[in-house]
């Protein structure tokens, strides 16, 4: 039961965190820490597949709550072509420098300071649509910015929903055209990674010996509450309460931090 309980626990926060501007990775990575000092355990071993299977579950939400879009997306060949350019960056930084990226900033300390960069992000976003006329019309160097921001959000604790759209709208776009774009690049931008991590797994035959009714479970649940998260955000966007969320991030990483030295890290 202990291994349902965590696939649960993870497939509520991927759900949640995916697509709300609080970084998924950061709050996996210092449930990780809670458990492991606190529980006297941690995530599961085949966590490396369930990160899989939580992706697929997020990377179906989108293709749900997207699916419009996505229709028309097949046709419009210069958008087709500004995904293309935001996810160069994403694409480079997941092939040469995961592992690295993984061994240095996987940390509760880091990912509590990230989150903290991640409130920044959002009140500057905030900020920015309030000095200047918003376009629609997304340019080619608003998605190349865009892509950048992508790629720097790969660190646990930076948002990439938040980081994305505060860089369109640091373009002058607006921030429901920067949600929107936002969220169609996290496509290719998840289902890469979730490519790359299940050919890892292939190649060291771990996938074998994983449980595969808890990952069943935990997918699920990362879909289901990634199609109301999703949904919810994109209404927040539309109100113009994006930056309510900084408030969170910044609490979150300010005790994270706290924590993290009270205990001597």
């Amino acid at each position: 039961m202990t291994e349902y309980f965590y696939a649960a626990i993870l497939g509520l926060v991927q759900g949640i965190a995916e697509f709300l501007p609080i970084s998924s990775s950061g709050h996996l990575v210092i449930i990780g820490e809670l458990l492991h000092v606190y529980g006297g355990t941690s995530i599961p071993s085949e966590s490396a597949t369930m990160s899989v299977a939580l992706h697929f579950g997020t990377l179906m939400s989108i293709l749900v709550v997207y699916r419009q879009e996505l229709r028309s997306l097949l046709q419009d060949r210069r958008m087709l072509a500004l995904v293309v350019v935001a996810t160069v960056p994403v694409g480079v930084v997941g092939l040469l420098l995961k592992d690295h990226v993984e061994s240095v900033f996987s940390t509760a300390l880091l990912a509590g300071v990230a989150l903290m960069v991640t409130a920044a992000l959002l009140l500057l976003g905030r900020w920015l649509q309030n000095q200047q006329n918003a376009t629609e019309q997304l340019s080619t160097f608003a998605a190349a910015v865009i892509g950048v921001f992508q790629a720097i959000a790969v660190i646990p604790g930076i948002s990439r929903s938040g980081s994305t759209i505060t860089a369109g709208i640091a373009c002058g776009v607006s921030r429901e055209a920067s949600a929107r774009f936002s969220f169609l690049i996290a496509i290719p931008a998840i289902g890469g990674a979730a490519l790359v991590t299940a050919n890892d797994l292939f190649s060291e035959n771990t996938t074998s010996q994983a449980s595969w009714p808890p990952i069943l479970l935990g997918t699920v649940i990362a879909f289901v509450v990634g199609v109301v998260s999703l949904s919810f955000l994109l209404r927040i966007v539309t109100a113009d309460r994006l930056h309510w969320f900084a408030g969170y991030c910044l609490t979150v990483g300010m005790l994270t931090v706290a924590w993290q030295l009270s205990i001597g890290v």
